[in-house]
Order: C-alpha cells, then structure tokens, then sequence
C-alpha cells in the first residue's frame, strides 16, 4: 500500500478551524457525531427505502472526495469524536477507500474517536480488509430477512448469498458486526426471534428499528409499520429482556437476551421520541447538512466549500445549524396515505 499523502484540504481546515468553539445546538445538545453520506446510489433497491426506478443525482451534485475530506476535517475541529460513513451504500461509491484512508489518519491524535460505516455487505468481500487497516474496528450491517425469496422481494435484487459472504469477511478480518434489521408487518415479523438467534450465535449484536416515513415509496408505510413495543411483548414471553445501561452515541435503548446472550437494541422514533439526547448531525452527498431526521430544514454546506472563502463560510454555516436545530423530530405514521413526514428518501439523506 502507497504511503498516506499530506492533504493540502486538511491542512487548510486544520489551520482556520482549529481554534473554533465546539458545536452545541441551542438547547444545549453538543454535537460529537457525524453520519456523512457520500453516495445515493446502492445496488439494493429496498421496498422500504426507495422506489424501484429511483432517479439519482448527477456527478456534479455530489461531493467530492476531498471536499468530503474537508467536510470531515471541520466537524472534528469543532468536537465531533465519530464519524459514520453512509449512502445509499457508501462502497459503490468509486474510489471511497481513499477517503476511508485518510479520515482514518485522524483517528487517536487527529481528534478522531472513531470511525465507522453502515452498510448492506454486498461489498465486504471486497473492502473488509481494507476498512480494518484504514482503523475502522466496528460496521453496521443493514439485513431484513435470511429468507432468500423474502429478500429478493424487498430489495428488488438477489444478493443475500453475496451479503453473506459480505459479513463472513467482516468477520474474518476483524470487524465487529452489528445487525440492523427493519421490523416490518406481515414481512419479518415472525422471523425476528430466529435472526436474533442468528446473529447472536455469531457474536453478533443486533437492533431493531421501527420502519420510518421519509420519502415517497410503491407502498403506504401505515402497512409496513410494526410497533417495536407490540415486537418487544412478544420476544418477552419467550425470553428473559434485562434492560441494560449502555449508550452507544445513536438512539437504540438496549436489552440483553439473557437465554442468547447477546445485546438487542430497539430504535424507536415513532412509539417513542428518543431525541432528548441527540448528538449528531447528517450531511447528505451533496453537502446538504439536515439537523434532524425528522424535519426538512437544512443548510447548505457545498456552497460554503465551492465559495471565494470556503473556510469562513463553512464555519458560518455550521453555527447557522446550530441554531437551526429543533427539538425533536416529527415523525408520524398514523395516516393511511399521507404525505411522507419528509419527501427525501432515507438514501438521500444517508442511514
């Protein structure tokens, strides 16, 4: 592997932002967490995620690698510890892992805690080895079903062998895996206790998340929706759930399987607002900076990194966020046929 190059985009953010207050929105909520999308494409096409025919963005939307080097660079300057790499699926994206690489030179004395992705697996036999030596140590895994034919449906493409493979190799190089499983009526209801069973037989942790309202889909989500307390009751009449104080930086309240032995979490936005606590921002590929899942409000950071003073700017717009930056979010799903909560997609937006 070729030597790490100085990045002149890094040095410039280093030496502008260096010395700027921490981010904390006006609630008094400090931001440590970025979850950065660098793609909207993915090779899945997920019922619940997005249509089948989805138009994507044109090159020239999108950010580049070192601007989204530079972006990574200003929020670490002013206190975000962890960084979350997303998409659509951030490994179709060309070249990502020389950003994987150099965002990796910030972790321990570059001011970076950690650095990690999600991701569907269908590219980890390819990158698995390479994502552990650029320093991430942990990956989230986005998988609905073991069910082949159930998997073909809601994604649209046949690939959970590939995703299979995917998180062998994880696992092989060293990664920790973790599970995300969307707990959806009437399509893997009844499987979630055997894919808990399944993942953590594999020393495998696992989270559950409440299927949620953002973009325009074939299907009306009021029949996707499944409760996570209406899930949790049935898993507790078959298992001992002891409640566990653990906090990983996102939203999941945790449980462990005391008969498995391995960690549930439950991400709940609509049964239970989690926001009090929130610590993250989301930066769409396009450098579009959405300070809450839940809302559409946004400020626009590719415009600050292409301006005459893109330093300046940028530091501008990240405090014009802060104050941007609601309460909580506005998720709701209690209408058939509404209007989504929010028109983007979740793969614009980044998971």
């Amino acid at each position: 592997m070729a030597p790490r190059s100085a990045s002149p985009y890094n040095k410039v953010a280093r030496g502008i932002l260096s010395d700027m207050t921490a981010l904390t929105d006006t609630f008094g909520r400090q931001i440590t967490y970025l979850r950065l999308s660098v793609t909207d494409r993915c090779d899945l096409r997920c019922a619940y995620c997005m249509s089948e025919h989805m138009t994507f963005l044109p090159k020239r939307d999108v950010l580049s690698l070192e601007e989204l080097e530079t972006l990574s660079g200003a929020f670490i300057d002013r206190g975000v510890r962890k960084i979350r790499i997303t998409g659509g699926e951030p490994l179709v994206r060309r070249d990502i892992m020389s950003l994987m690489e150099r965002l990796g030179g910030r972790l321990g004395d570059g001011g970076l805690d950690e650095l990690t992705l999600t991701t569907n697996a269908t590219q980890l036999v390819r990158f698995a080895g390479d994502l552990k030596s650029f320093g991430v140590r942990r990956i989230n895994v986005s998988l609905d079903t073991l069910d082949d034919e159930k998997f073909e449906r809601l994604t649209r493409r046949r690939a959970l062998s590939r995703v299979l493979a995917g998180i062998d190799a994880a696992q092989a190089a060293g990664l920790k895996v973790k599970i995300n499983a969307v707990a959806l009526k009437g399509v893997n209801q009844d499987e979630l206790p055997s894919m808990i069973e399944w993942a953590h037989g594999r020393g495998m942790d696992m989270t559950l998340i409440e299927v949620m309202p953002l973009g325009e889909i074939e299907e009306d989500r009021v029949d996707q929706y499944l409760p996570l307390t209406e899930v949790r009751d049935a898993l507790e009449a078959q298992w001992t759930l002891t409640p566990l104080d653990m906090r990983t930086g996102g939203p999941a309240r945790y449980v462990r399987v005391e008969e498995t032995d391995g960690t549930l979490g439950l991400i709940t936005p609509l049964t239970n607002n989690f926001c009090d606590g929130c610590n993250r921002m989301r930066v769409t590929c396009t450098g579009r900076i959405y300070m809450c899942l839940g809302h559409t409000d946004s400020v626009d950071l590719r415009a600050a990194l292409r301006g005459p003073q893109p330093m300046k700017a940028l530091n501008d717009a990240l405090d014009r966020a802060m104050l941007k930056k609601p309460e909580r979010h506005n998720f709701d799903i209690s209408t058939r046929n509404a209007t989504p909560a929010v028109p983007r997609h979740m793969s614009m937006t980044g998971g």
